[in-house]
C-alpha cells in the first residue's frame, strides 16, 4: 500500500470505511455511488484520513443491506483492519464514467453562482442534499450575493432552468423572497 500516485485536488470521495466486519480483516464500506454497489466497480482505491493519504486495491466486495463488505489486498487481521475506520476511499476524477445529456455529478454543481430569472446572485451552491423526493441546492451567501441569506432550492428542471459549467454558472426560476 502505497501513495497516491493522483493529484489530491484531483480526487473525487465515492464511501468511506465505518468499521471491520468478521475476523479476517474485511471492512464495511458505506458508499456515496448511486446505486451503492457501483463503488464495488472501482478496483484502486485512494484512501484519506485528514493528511494520512494510501492506495489500495479491492479484492472482492458484496452488498449487505445498507452497508458494503470489501476485502482488500494484504489486509487479513481484524486489528489492522480496524485502524482503516474513518478513511474516506476516493477516485481520481477521470476514472468517473461521463453523464449524457444535462446529468450532472455533485461535485460539478459545488461552487456555480445561483442566478435568478431577473438576474440576482442569490448566492453559490455549497453543497447538496439527498431528500428522498429531490435532491436539494444548498446555496450560500458571498460577496456580491443579492443578500446574506441561505436558501434551500430543490434541484428539479421546474427550478433549474440551465446549468453553465463553463462560465460557472446555475439560472433559476426562484424568487429572492422564498
Amino acid at each position: 500500500m502505497n501513495a497516491t500516485s493522483a493529484p489530491v485536488e484531483d480526487l473525487i470521495v465515492i464511501g468511506k470505511i465505518v468499521s471491520v466486519h468478521g475476523v479476517r480483516g474485511d471492512v464495511k464500506v458505506y458508499s456515496f455511488t448511486d446505486p451503492i454497489d457501483n463503488l464495488l466497480g472501482y478496483k484502486r482505491w485512494t484512501l484519506r484520513r485528514g493528511d494520512e493519504v494510501k492506495q489500495v486495491e479491492l479484492v472482492k466486495g458484496r452488498l449487505q443491506g445498507k452497508i458494503l463488505v470489501a476485502t482488500l489486498q494484504g489486509l487479513t487481521d481484524r486489528e489492522e483492519a480496524r485502524t482503516y475506520a474513518d478513511f474516506e476511499i476516493c477516485i481520481p476524477r477521470s476514472e468517473l464514467p461521463d453523464l449524457s445529456g444535462d446529468d450532472y455529478y455533485w461535485f460539478q454543481l459545488q461552487g456555480l453562482t445561483v442566478i435568478n430569472q431577473l438576474g440576482q446572485v442569490l448566492g453559490r451552491v455549497d453543497h447538496l442534499l439527498e431528500t428522498g423526493a429531490n435532491d436539494v441546492l444548498v446555496v450560500k451567501p458571498f460577496d456580491g450575493s443579492l443578500d446574506d441569506r441561505e436558501r434551500l432550492l430543490p434541484y428539479t428542471d421546474p427550478c433549474v432552468l440551465k446549468v453553465d459549467l463553463d462560465a460557472g454558472e446555475m439560472h433559476v426560476e426562484w424568487d429572492a423572497d422564498f
